[in-house]
């Protein structure tokens, strides 16, 4: 199988766009369009990142008895646990309500399973543990909506139950004493991609805000917790827009000036100045070091180092994320080797990709099916095959629900869930063939007669000398960017290759230096060093425009998003 060529799609304007937005510079015109702005009001409150009507935390369906449960708990002492799950959304789901309920006076503490010895979410023996020693109150955060015969054991057990989760719930929900899920189809509240964060933090709020006046003028703010709702909410790609949008944006600004001593060691170790922090240093700095403590160990190191206050812990703690990190980066690339090597030579051609090994990393096999699914455009499995059982990570593309097509194999897996994009499952070792097999046929049926190429979108097409150096100002407007608010993306035909090389530890990714004759950028290409064996002369690319520190410099540079031979 082929890299695939990506189609271009550059945004056509209507000739009557200037009059609509004419109230926005030029550059933003166009970029205001494509996201669906068509006049000054709707386009101005997106560019404040206001959130939508309706979104208090009592609109949520559940929060009231969940508020009353977890407040009669304070009031009496009881043990309360907040119950998370190992990625970065959970991990800051966690720490946000430890933090919150610790401020309130609650007795409460937290509880990850581990990924290699647990597996996600809720468990029996987990349950059995924490029912054993007197705790009574239960509180999921990132985790639960699947959880029925869980939520069952822990009601035999005597304990209650809050899940708050925000994947789709299956065909049934579980009898807890509450759910906080806005994709339940009780619920109403306008905002349904809230990260498990997100849900953690709206508990938060109703919580400060019912108990506030029993606070003896305590100034508990639920605004205190919003930087670890930014880091939870991009590093697990939820979209980035209303609601969530609004939570990143004010979320970034208490980043600038960390009141956390976990974060602001984190931010270091990253090499991330923290007044100039923006989203994409959360998904491509923050989001992975706390992932990396969960794919390769136990996710505690990352949650001890969001709730510790002391300085030469934190220190500690950031730094062994740090290592984490550059080893989770290596078994990726290994796995990732390994499992396509294995899918391609099963069946070269194939429409779903699926790769099973007992060596395989369970932690990093979502990282390597996302990395097959990026480069083939193709829905991607690869799998941690046991003694009894394979737990595999699946990553798919906007033409094939993933999720979907599991809970049509529903009858001989274990335990699934997630989302369009991206599912996780457990299935008998017995039942692999045949699941395989049934997820290849679906992917036949709905696949088989499209043209499966990825699609580019762009802004605008323009000269590189039409790149004006004040466009990075208006371009900061949009930010929180990431899934669901892509950057600005342009696209520059005919440029020069002054000069190219490969650059990293293992010269995957491109540096050049470009120019259309009348003015020159550098620019980087990342993962797609493979094109200097053989580079054209004049290229076609397609990037985004930002600004790069290097050695205390800052220089403008294009990040080239993909490039050919100019046509």
């Amino acid at each position: 199988m082929h890299i695939t060529e990506k189609i271009w799609q550059v945004q056509h304007l209507p000739p009557d766009i200037d009059s609509q937005l004419s109230r926005f510079p030029p550059v933003l015109r166009p970029i205001l369009y494509r996201r669906g702005f068509e006049n000054y009001d709707d386009a101005i409150r997106f560019l404040r990142a206001e959130p939508p009507e309706g979104t208090s935390a009592w609109n949520l369906y559940g929060m009231e008895a969940a508020v009353d449960r977890i407040c009669h708990a304070i009031q009496r002492g009881e043990q309360i646990v907040v119950y998370g799950d190992y990625d970065a959304d959970g991990v800051t789901a966690t720490a946000l309500l430890t933090r919150a309920l610790r401020s309130l006076g609650a007795s409460v503490r937290h509880y990850i399973p581990n990924r290699f010895d647990e597996g996600y979410g809720l468990n029996n023996e987990a349950l059995d543990q924490l029912a054993e020693e007197g705790v009574s109150l239960v509180i999921t955060v990132d985790c639960g909506i699947r959880s029925v015969e869980e939520v069952d054991h822990a009601r035999r057990l005597g304990l209650d139950l809050i899940i708050s989760d925000h994947h789709q719930p299956g065909s049934s929900l579980p009898e807890a004493l509450a759910v906080i899920n806005p994709k339940q189809p009780a619920c109403t509240y306008i905002e349904k991609n809230l990260a498990g964060v997100g849900l953690a933090y709206k508990i938060a709020a109703a919580l400060i805000e019912r108990l506030r006046p029993r606070l003896n003028g305590s100034s508990a703010l639920a605004s205190e917790y919003l930087d670890l709702v930014a880091i939870g909410t991009v590093a697990d790609l939820a979209p980035l827009t209303g609601e969530n949008r609004a939570l990143v944006r004010k979320g970034l600004e208490h980043l600038k000036q960390p009141q956390h001593q976990g974060l602001l060691s984190l931010m270091h170790t990253a090499g991330i100045k923290p007044d100039r922090i923006s989203s994409e240093h959360i998904g491509f700095g923050l989001g992975p070091r706390l992932n990396a403590a969960g794919r390769l160990e136990s996710a505690l190191a990352a949650l001890d180092l969001l709730l510790t206050d002391d300085v030469f812990e934190a220190g500690r703690l950031a730094q062994q994320l740090e290592v984490q990190n550059r080893q989770r980066q290596q078994l990726t690339r290994q796995i990732q080797e390994q499992a396509e090597a294995q899918a391609l030579s099963v069946e070269p051609d194939a429409l779903l990709l699926f790769a099973a090994d007992p060596g395989f990393n369970p932690g990093v096999v979502g990282l390597a099916a996302s990395r097959l699914t990026e480069k083939y455009y193709r829905p991607s499995i690869v799998a941690h095959q046991g003694d009894a059982y394979t737990r595999g990570s699946c990553r798919s593309i906007p033409e094939f629900h993933i999720t979907a097509a599991l809970d049509a194999c529903a009858d001989i897996l274990e335990r699934h869930g997630g989302h369009a994009a991206a599912a996780g499952f457990t299935v008998r070792n017995e039942h692999l063939a045949e699941l395989v097999a049934r997820l290849k046929t679906i992917a036949s049926e709905q696949l088989g007669s499209l043209d499966l190429r990825p699609t580019l979108k762009a802004d605008i097409e323009l000269r590189l000398s039409e790149l004006q150096p004040n466009f990075i100002k208006y371009l900061q407007y949009l930010q929180p960017t990431g899934y669901g608010n892509p950057q600005a993306v342009f696209v520059s035909r005919g440029v020069t290759v002054k000069s190219h090389r490969t650059v990293g530890h293992d010269g995957s990714h491109l540096k050049l230096l470009v120019s259309d004759g009348w003015v020159s950028y550098d620019a980087i290409a990342f993962r797609q060093g493979h094109w200097a064996a053989n580079m054209p002369r004049r290229l076609d690319i397609m990037y985004t425009f930002e600004t790069n520190e290097w050695q205390g410099n800052t220089t403008l540079q294009l990040n080239v998003r993909d490039l050919k031979p100019a046509s």
